[in-house]
């Protein structure tokens, strides 16, 4: 099949890094479709662009930590287009404080859509996606770094590349790569959110380039693992964050 007869389903994918993936994918010729836990009108709002760009795209809402809304977006997906060709497991939370003090609830919560939800979604891919497809899980480049607060966040994107690389070797002969892109620090609400303008620009400076990713710069590298040029790279992590060490 041509891209263009093919179908991407992307988690999270009302605003940040999953809108911005949303929108590449379409632009290259993917149906899209843009999932959201919450609020339905900003996953209206990027269908809506991707319609008046050429695109096709549909809207479901689905809590990725829940098995079953799990299942009834990918039947959605099919019944919408007919099959689904790739997975962006984007969905995710960034809860922050010191280990000794990070709450029970805000623990359970973050394994429970970091690393649980991705475990559904890649569950349910497996299943469900053609021959060809692709499974791409978003990890974080901030694992390398050890940030105090950050130990919850990165111990479940951890989880997410060790699984990564197992599943792309469970995938054998099934032709479906299954790999993770790890950004650096993203301009995105996610990121921003109760962070100091000094702290912004202090985590901007720790990459050579000097600035903060933007949701583009990662859509970009999911856009090569998705395409006909990322059909040889399998059970990697692609580290997307400017040279950051």
């Amino acid at each position: 099949m041509s891209v263009k007869d093919k179908v991407a389903l992307i988690t999270g994918s009302s605003r940040g890094i999953g809108a911005g993936v949303a929108e590449r994918l379409a632009s290259d010729g993917f149906k899209v479709v843009v999932n959201y836990a919450r609020g339905a009108a900003p996953a209206r709002q990027i269908a809506d662009r991707i319609a008046a760009a050429g695109g096709e795209a549909i809207t479901v809402q689905a809590d990725v930590a829940d098995p079953g809304a799990v299942a009834t977006m990918f039947d959605a997906a099919e019944q919408s287009f007919g099959g689904i060709d790739v997975v962006v497991n984007n969905a995710g939370v960034m809860r922050l404080a010191p280990i000794v003090e990070f709450a029970d609830d805000a623990f359970d919560q973050t394994i429970a859509i970091n690393l649980k939800g991705t475990f559904n979604v890649a569950r349910e891919g497996c299943k469900r996606l053609r021959a060809g497809g692709r499974i791409i899980n978003l990890s974080t480049s901030v694992i390398g770094m050890r940030l105090p607060t950050y130990g919850i966040y990165i111990a479940t994107k951890a989880a997410v590349e060790g699984l990564t690389q197992v599943l792309a070797q469970e995938m054998r002969g099934r032709n479906i790569t299954v790999n993770a892109v790890a950004p650096g620090p993203t301009a995105t609400d996610l990121f921003l959110e109760n962070k100091s303008p000094e702290l912004i620009e202090r985590m901007a400076k720790m990459t050579p380039i000097e600035r903060l990713g933007q949701p583009e710069d990662i859509a970009h590298v999911v856009a090569f693992l998705a395409g006909p040029e990322g059909a040889w790279i399998n059970g990697q992590t692609l580290r997307a964050n400017g040279g950051m060490c």
